[in-house]
Order: C-alpha cells, then sequence, then structure tokens
C-alpha cells in the first residue's frame, strides 16, 4: 500500500474512535488483529496488556467508550510507509490530564493486523 493510502486508515481510525462508532472502527481491523496497550494492561492484568481479536478488542473499547465518554484523541502528527502508520496523538479525558500517545499500527491487505500504543 501506499503511505497516502495508509494515511487514510489512519484518518479513518480517528474518526471511528472520536465518534466513537465502534463497528467502524472494528471495520478497520484483521479478524486476528492483536492490540497491545499499557491502560490494558492496568486495567485488566490478565491479559498482559495485549488483546487478539475483534471480540476482544470490541470488550475493550467499549468499555472505555461507556467510562470515558468524553474521550478524545488530537492527532499531532501521522507518518506512514507501505505496511506502518505511526501516529502521535493527545489523549484527552475530561477532569484527567492531557496525556501524549504514540501508535503505530500495522498494515496488510488493507487491514490493521496489529496495533501498539506507547504513552509518554
Amino acid at each position: 500500500m501506499t503511505p497516502e493510502n495508509l494515511q487514510s486508515i489512519a484518518f479513518r481510525w480517528f474518526e471511528a474512535f472520536n465518534t466513537k462508532q465502534l463497528e467502524k472502527l472494528l471495520s478497520l481491523y484483521d479478524d486476528e488483529a492483536q492490540h497491545f496497550s499499557p491502560k490494558l494492561k492496568i486495567r485488566k492484568p490478565e491479559t498482559n496488556g495485549l488483546v487478539v481479536g475483534k471480540e476482544a478488542m470490541r470488550a475493550w473499547w467499549q468499555d472505555a467508550f461507556e467510562r470515558l465518554p468524553s474521550l478524545h484523541y488530537k492527532v499531532t502528527s501521522l507518518t506512514a510507509n507501505t505496511d506502518r502508520i505511526f501516529m502521535e496523538y493527545i489523549r484527552q479525558v475530561e477532569g484527567e490530564g492531557d496525556m501524549l500517545v504514540a501508535e503505530v499500527l500495522e498494515v496488510r491487505d488493507g487491514k490493521i493486523i496489529a496495533s501498539r500504543v506507547y504513552h509518554g
């Protein structure tokens, strides 16, 4: 895929996340995709920070959307090559301080196969 195609996936990812359109967000992922997040590791220690598959991601993000209705990501930078997108954004939640976040999306055949979140 071209960097432009990958950036398009990232823009759709942010739109779906920020509008809490869970099914639209999940449609960007491969059925067996993996998602790693330090927040996941803290809230659900049994996962060791990793969930696999759309159903596990659905449960994780549905919980986040319900628990944090004001959750919003503000994009600060997107960099893409032919199979990865490096995204930098600010995590904003009412009543909490802003958090700088970096996330890498690995893409194969137009679907996200892995995502890794890093907090700063």
